[in-house]
């Protein structure tokens, strides 16, 4: 691994790659000993090393929650509201109005769980600040070079 590769490795990412499973041939037959052989092998990675620790799963969950909690309530408030309005206040609404309202801030909803997770500190020991711009930033970094490094490797 480069020295910039290890410096964007993330606490909790494991340290070696993943190999790939051997892909079987159509021209050999299965023997019931190479059978025995893959069965018996362990995985490359235990499942405490590929698992997002404690610390930051409830960090990202806290940030999900409100991020899209409070735009979620809202979105389902204003269906109530306007319902209210209609009939007791006989304010009338367009419908098209409560429409898009309603799909903004659910859309907000939506958009909250990913800047949720995205902004919260993948790092232990670091908490991060209130808004977690530069965690984000860090973050989506790190997404999009994972993203590229696959693509690469299909090619």
């Amino acid at each position: 691994m480069s020295a910039e590769s290890e410096r964007n490795r993330l606490p909790f990412e494991p340290n070696k790659k993943r190999q790939k499973p051997v892909k079987a041939k159509a021209q050999t037959p299965i023997v019931k000993e190479d059978v025995e052989k893959v069965d018996s092998k362990k995985p490359p990675f235990a499942k405490e090393e590929m698992a997002i620790p404690q610390v930051v799963s409830q960090r990202m969950v806290r940030r999900v929650a409100w991020l899209c909690g409070v735009p979620s309530v809202l979105g389902i408030l204003t269906l109530v509201v306007s319902y209210l309005l209609i009939i007791y206040a006989d304010i009338k609404l367009p419908p098209l109005l409560v429409l898009l309202v309603n799909m903004g801030l659910f859309g907000l909803g939506v958009l909250g769980i990913t800047y949720g997770v995205l902004s919260a500190s993948w790092d232990e020991q670091r908490v991060g600040t209130l808004l977690g711009l530069s965690e984000f930033t860090t973050n989506w970094g790190r997404m999009v070079t994972g993203w590229r490094e696959t693509r690469q490797k299909k090619v």
